[in-house]
């Protein structure tokens, strides 16, 4: 177990991997992935497949097209939660998970939702705490153009966003 003295919040290492852990907050029981080296913008962090595609959404999969979800592989990757002010990005077409901000050891990796969801299977308000931080999160669907102008999406989001002059 590790706790973090700024917040008194327990952890435990659920499993590790080449350039993160899964920690399960054991007050919360909510797990997260962080960093366990530096990573600079740009690099790719880890190569990622499809394990199961499917035509609806779940809050478990990324979108890759109009009616095509997956679940991601490898499945570590899956516990990368939302924020607004995102340092990864699932980039779909290449299908590698990319850095966006310098990661030190302990940093949280997560990504911004709407980046690779249209609409979300269950919308939810965010607590992400950053300064640009949008509230409810239901899909790049419901963002206006200046918002998504913001973010860098997959080109599924940005090929939607397009055909409704958006981007």
């Amino acid at each position: 177990m590790n706790t973090n003295p700024t917040t008194s919040l327990t952890f435990e290492v659920i499993s590790r991997h080449a350039f993160g852990d899964v920690l399960l907050n054991t007050s919360t029981d909510q797990k997260c992935f962080c960093a366990t080296k530096d990573v600079q913008p740009g690099e790719t962090l880890s190569r990622f497949h499809a394990g199961i595609t499917q035509s609806y959404a779940t809050y478990l999969t990324v979108q890759t097209g109009v009616d095509q979800h997956i679940t991601l592989q490898p499945e570590f990757l899956q516990y990368i939660n939302h924020s607004c002010n995102p340092n990864v990005f699932f980039d779909t077409t290449s299908m590698e998970l990319v850095c966006l901000k310098p990661l030190k050891p302990g940093d949280e990796l997560t990504f911004f939702y709407p980046s690779t969801e249209w609409d979300m299977s269950q919308p939810f308000v965010c607590n992400c705490g950053s300064k640009q931080c949008l509230q409810l999160i239901n899909g790049a669907s419901h963002l206006d153009k200046s918002t998504l102008k913001k973010y860098k999406l997959t080109d599924f989001i940005k090929q939607q966003a397009k055909q409704l002059q958006l981007l």
